[in-house]
């Protein structure tokens, strides 16, 4: 199963351990975002960079329009009512959105 990532916040104030975690991830910038292994590898660095990043597991469409693409622009309508700083399960934007991540996807074109 291919998993989608994306960076929703920046560089300020993080360790170098997540710092690190996030550019092995290809994570480098904002808004980027990878379509990546389920693996139990993958699986510990997201658990790691959780407060950064949200994920879910990719569709074929949405994996097709990150083929080519890293870099996207933020998502209409934003991240969550809360923003960045709560997790997805408290209407914030980062952890696990399940199918979710999807439909951030493609407000993200």
């Amino acid at each position: 199963m291919k998993l989608a990532v994306v960076r929703v916040r920046g560089n300020v104030r993080i360790t170098s351990k997540v710092r690190d975690t996030l550019i092995m991830l290809n994570l480098k910038k904002k808004n980027h975002a990878v379509i990546v292994e389920d693996t139990p590898h993958i699986n510990g660095m997201l658990k790691l960079v959780k407060p950064y990043v949200t994920w879910g597991p990719a569709d074929e469409k949405t994996a097709a329009l990150l083929k080519n693409k890293t870099g996207l622009p933020p998502p209409r309508k934003g991240y969550g009512r809360k923003g960045v700083k709560m997790p997805f399960k408290k209407a914030g934007a980062y952890g696990d959105r399940n199918e979710k991540i999807n439909e951030l996807i493609t407000r993200m074109n």
